[in-house]
Formats: C-alpha cells, sequence, structure tokens
C-alpha cells in the first residue's frame, strides 16, 4: 500500500495497518478467567476483563437482535455474534469480501430490524480488487445483496478535499431515520445512504478525519481522529444536524477518536486509539497498550475510565457495561458504573 501523504484525511490509523492482526482461523471466548485488572485513573476503579479472543481482525461492532454483540472480522470477511454475558462466538454470516490490501473488507455491521447491513471498503478497482466497494445487506448466512454502491458514488463525486483513493476509505456506519449514515475518513464527509441505495452527502468537512458515529433524536454525534500526527486537541467530538448550522465541538482532547457512543444516563463515552509516534508513516495504528475509553464531562473534557487498552476499533454499551473491539481481533469490557 502506498504510503499516506499528511495533506490527507486517509491517515485513519485506526485499522489502516493490518500487518500485526493475527489471522486467527476461530475466536475463543474468554469469559470470567480472562486477563484483566482494575483501572485506577484516580477516583474509583474500573474493571476490565478480556471477554473474547481469537477473532480475525477486529473492525466495527453493533448490538443487534435478541441483545448480542455482532463484530465484523475483516480478514475472514465474516459477522460474528457474540454473547455479551458468556463471550460465546458463533458465526453469523460469511462469505464477504475478502480484503485485498492490509486493511478494508468488511469495516462495520448495523441492523434495520432483523436484517444486517454491512459497509464494505477497500475493495474495488482502484486499490486492486473486483469488488464493491458499498452496503450490503445480508439475505442469509451465506448471501448478500448490494444495495448502495458508495465506490461508484465516490467516484462519481469526489471531495473537495484532497486524496488519493477514488473510491474512499469508509470506517463506520449508523442507523438514521430508516437508512444509515456513513463516515468516510479519506474524503472527510459522511453520507447519508438509503435502503434503495439513493446516495448524498450529509455533510462535509476540511481535514478532520471522520471515523465513529452515534446519534440521538435528530442530532448526529461524530468521533474525528484528526490528522497525522492526531494531536489530542484534534481528537474531538463534534455534533451536528442534517440540515443545521455547522458542527458544534461537545468534547475534545482525545487521542486518535475512533469512536462515540452514549451509555445511561446521557452519557457520552468516547473511544481514543491512543498515542501515535510522529516517525511511524502514515496510516499506522496507534501504539500498542496506548488506547483509552473516555467518558465526556459537562465542561467538554475528557475524563479516563479506562486506559492501556491495545489499539481499539469500536465500542458498544449495554447498561453498565463497554464492550471495546480490538484491531488484534480481541474483545474487552470495561464497568463503566464505577466511574460515572
Amino acid at each position: 500500500m502506498s504510503r499516506i501523504p499528511r495533506r490527507t484525511g486517509l491517515a485513519v490509523a485506526l485499522v489502516l495497518v493490518a500487518l500485526l492482526v493475527p489471522s486467527a482461523a476461530g475466536a475463543t471466548a474468554g469469559g470470567q478467567h480472562s486477563t484483566g485488572g482494575q483501572h485506577s485513573t484516580g477516583g474509583r476503579h474500573s474493571t476490565v476483563h478480556r471477554l473474547v479472543t481469537g477473532l480475525a481482525g477486529g473492525s466495527g461492532s453493533t448490538i443487534g437482535p435478541g441483545g448480542a454483540l455482532y463484530v465484523t472480522e475483516p480478514l475472514a470477511g465474516r459477522i460474528s455474534r457474540v454473547d455479551p454475558r458468556t463471550g460465546a462466538v458463533t458465526p453469523y454470516a460469511t462469505g464477504l469480501p475478502p480484503r485485498v490490501i492490509d486493511v478494508g473488507g468488511a469495516m462495520d455491521v448495523a441492523f434495520l430490524g432483523r436484517t444486517a447491513y454491512v459497509l464494505v471498503t477497500l475493495v474495488g478497482p482502484d486499490v486492486g480488487g473486483s469488488d464493491v466497494v458499498g452496503l450490503y445487506r445480508m439475505d442469509g448466512p451465506h448471501t448478500f445483496t448490494v444495495v448502495a454502491d458508495i465506490g461508484a458514488y465516490a467516484i462519481a463525486h469526489p471531495p473537495d478535499t484532497a486524496f488519493f483513493v477514488p473510491s474512499g476509505v469508509q470506517y463506520a456506519m449508523q442507523t438514521y431515520r430508516g437508512g444509515f449514515l456513513v463516515t468516510d475518513g479519506h474524503h472527510n464527509r459522511v453520507l447519508r445512504v438509503t435502503r434503495d441505495g439513493d446516495i448524498s452527502v450529509l455533510a462535509a468537512f476540511g481535514n478532520v478525519v471522520p471515523t465513529g458515529l452515534e446519534t440521538r433524536g435528530g442530532t448526529v454525534y461524530m468521533a474525528q481522529a484528526g490528522p497525522v500526527p492526531h494531536l489530542p486537541r484534534d481528537g474531538r467530538i463534534a455534533a451536528f444536524r442534517a440540515h443545521g448550522p455547522d458542527p458544534r465541538d461537545v468534547a475534545a482532547g482525545g487521542r486518535l477518536l475512533v469512536d462515540v457512543e452514549f451509555g445511561r444516563g446521557h452519557t457520552l463515552y468516547a473511544l481514543a486509539q491512543g498515542v501515535f509516534r510522529p516517525s511511524d508513516p502514515e496510516g499506522a495504528p496507534a501504539q500498542p497498550r496506548t488506547g483509552k475509553l473516555l467518558r465526556v464531562r459537562h465542561d467538554g473534557s475528557f475524563a479516563v475510565v479506562a486506559e492501556h487498552l491495545d489499539r481499539p476499533t469500536s465500542l458498544e454499551l449495554i447498561r453498565d457495561t463497554a464492550y471495546v473491539v480490538t484491531l488484534t481481533g480481541e474483545i474487552w469490557t470495561v464497568d463503566t458504573y464505577a466511574r460515572r
């Protein structure tokens, strides 16, 4: 893969170098006997446990039917179902386009009703592949339909910011008003995609590198990794409405933010992948075990809930437990109640 110019937003650095990701054949539940401990950042402790290990890479996640956790495994072209109590892993969908380069494939998953939709990126001809970059609807355990060709749209409607991957680098998706929102960390914009395949630009930005998404009512919350070298001041959560004014900052100060989620009591959490070493090539992930789970304070600063996370990529919350998916194919649980 080509080096990533500093002027572009492709320096997503969240999952873009997968050379260190094990190509595991199957996942293992960690359960209560997993490696973990108590993480203290002043005040009360948060208990951290490894729930699952051995996924074929880790990227996006969602809470789906039955309250289970669903996780994409990009190295295997697979979606797995994870029991949030026991960590038991079962295949949910297979046969999705495999990776062509060291990143891409099945990046995120979301449900409308009981139907799963998968975001697939960096598998098209512009990176040497032959599959469609876009939104896939799972019709069965091994069958799917491409409902939106996001790659073709991106090529036909290039962004105003600098880029060199014409089809873009889509990172996350979120259900929104009967359809989906999709971030493109390379083209620096959020797309709106319907179930019928209609695609439009909901919001476009400068070089902020949009990543994870959350919604509340008509408001969209967006994590920003920021451009290389991913300084803390550029790691922000922004909020905007579909037809409102420019985004407003909700919080700032996280290193290489990759996701944002609401927990109990309207508490907003963010996931920081960690410290990017300036000497590393553009597109490299954060340094191992420098990631953090953060809580947004009322003054727009972040409180640390858990630290020393190893290159996290996505976050889900079920009641008082956070589920953190990592680049290395693990899922960790964090007790957020102790830190509220």
